[in-house]
């Protein structure tokens, strides 16, 4: 039993971490029709910054370690957002009305300029999290001891979800977001500000998406320049389980995935979770091709 619930909670950590990554695919398509194909390269972005802030920049040596993790997550955050501000404006904007190849084709492009930046910059090598910024406090619950870090993850994915949850549903900007994913034109009849609400789209789904790349360096300890690809196609797949286009599909799949995941890696070999989990995903696309909550809330935020 004490088993299970450590693989569910290792699953619960990283599906939350794929959510918030999937999160910002979904945003983008909604609005746009677009999959954001440079988004995982901002995921890496957000983990090399934090550590850059934390160890170089010695935010952890001047701040205890919590308030310096906070911190660092705001920065990060805000940091990655206006990247993925700026990707916008340069990158898709001009060729918005150029069809959807021709975005395809930049969003490739711009992911691959990101990889390769942070590569030259950071040189193409593993880094270390020091053990010190890494939590080793353990909590018991129900009898059980947890690793703390884990119990981090999944509180502050939680929060960070129901947070972007109530934006959207609960505030002006949030119905004037999902006016534009559903008709760009007739928002634009009714007073809607489309450039603004997509730039904004480009700020929260970026900056969520910097938060869990720091997440990812907490939680394993390690990163390197390639992490994006395999995060951003997991995020993907996430997005798609869950019904793309759609932030409860997303928060859904990712969590769905990251348990898939566990629940193989340590039932049946860590070798098969991913090809389990893509079968997963086969089989629910033949059963539900829109994707878990795809078709009750299709084309909406």
């Amino acid at each position: 039993m004490e088993q299970f619930l450590q693989q569910l909670l290792n699953g619960i950590a990283v599906g939350g971490i794929y959510a918030l990554v999937a999160l910002g695919y979904t945003m983008v398509y909604g609005v746009l029709k677009l999959i954001n194909f440079a988004h995982g390269d901002l995921f890496t972005i957000g983990a090399y910054l934090g550590l850059t802030l934390l160890v170089s920049a010695g935010i952890a040596g001047a701040l205890p370690l919590f308030a310096a993790i906070l911190l660092v997550f705001i920065m990060v955050a805000l940091f990655v957002a206006l990247i993925g501000f700026l990707l916008e404006r340069t990158a898709y904007r001009p060729l918005r009305s150029a069809g959807r190849l021709s975005a395809v084709v930049s969003a490739l492009g711009a992911s691959i300029f990101f990889q390769n930046a942070i590569m030259l910059i950071y040189e193409p090598r593993v880094y270390v999290f020091p053990d010190f910024l890494r939590p080793t406090f353990t909590i018991s619950l129900f009898g059980f001891t947890f690793p703390g870090i884990r119990l981090f993850i999944v509180g502050v994915s939680i929060l960070l979800m129901l947070l972007l949850w109530a934006f959207i549903q609960k505030t002006r900007v949030g119905t004037a977001i999902q006016a534009v994913a559903i008709d760009q034109d007739a928002a634009r009849l009714v007073g809607i500000n489309v450039n603004k609400i997509i730039s904004l789209v480009f700020l929260i789904g970026p900056g969520l998406g910097g938060i869990a790349g720091l997440m990812v360096g907490l939680y394993y300890g390690q990163i390197d320049f390639t992490m994006g690809w395999g995060y951003g196609l997991k995020a993907f797949i996430a997005a798609i389980l869950g019904g793309i286009g759609n932030i409860p599909g997303a928060m859904l799949g990712g969590f769905l995935l990251g348990i898939i995941e566990a629940l193989a890696a340590g039932y049946i070999s860590m070798a098969w979770k991913d090809a389990i989990a893509f079968f997963v995903l086969i089989v629910i696309l033949i059963v539900r091709p829109t994707g878990i909550l795809g078709e009750r809330t299709a084309e909406k935020l």
